[in-house]
């Protein structure tokens, strides 16, 4: 019988012979595996406060944009769907939902009527400081016991393939013109 990931209980299917062919596969079932726990146990650590983690990668998106705390040099709303990777109607939804929490607030763009930028509040600011919180323990919780050795040298591996990745692949087409700002 051949194992495959969803007929062990435990997760993990049998490890391919150094530089097989299913390596990579075996890469990436590891790594969707790992980002999904992750993922759960944010949106745990996260929901008492109401947050999302997709709010929360919007949020840490806006708090890093230069100038953020400006409403002239605010992040536009589509260029936040563009950090993001979202459709512009899906960050419309998120910053609705931002904004009606009081994390964020929409100013128009002086440049550009038809835009919308966004800036965060006190209470966003706030919110982006609990969610490097959360993510922090979560990351410990979860790499702690890996060395820190081997913590570089995974973070590099995967920093090093995203950029070939990155790099071998066509840019995205931008939004079309009139969509949500």
């Amino acid at each position: 019988m051949t194992t495959t990931p969803t007929d062990d209980p435990a997760g993990a299917s049998p490890t391919p012979p150094a530089g097989s062919p299913d390596t990579a596969a075996e890469l990436a079932d590891t790594m969707t595996r790992a980002i999904k726990r992750i993922r759960r146990r944010t949106s745990e650590r996260l929901e008492p406060y109401g947050i999302t983690p997709g709010q929360g990668r919007a949020l840490r998106a806006l708090a890093h944009a230069p100038g953020c705390e400006l409403p002239d040099r605010a992040m536009r709303l589509s260029d936040l769907a563009d950090r993001l990777h979202i459709a512009p109607r899906s960050a419309t939804t998120v910053v609705d939902a931002l904004e009606e929490a009081g994390l964020v607030e929409r100013s128009p763009d002086p440049a550009d009527r038809r835009a919308v930028r966004i800036l965060l509040t006190e209470a966003g600011q706030a919110a982006v400081e609990r969610i490097g919180q959360v993510r922090h323990e979560v990351a410990q919780e979860y790499f702690g016991r890996v060395s820190p050795a081997d913590q570089e040298v995974l973070l590099r591996v995967l920093r090093s393939a995203e950029a070939d990745y990155a790099a071998a692949m066509p840019p995205r087409r931008p939004a079309s013109p009139g969509a949500a700002r």
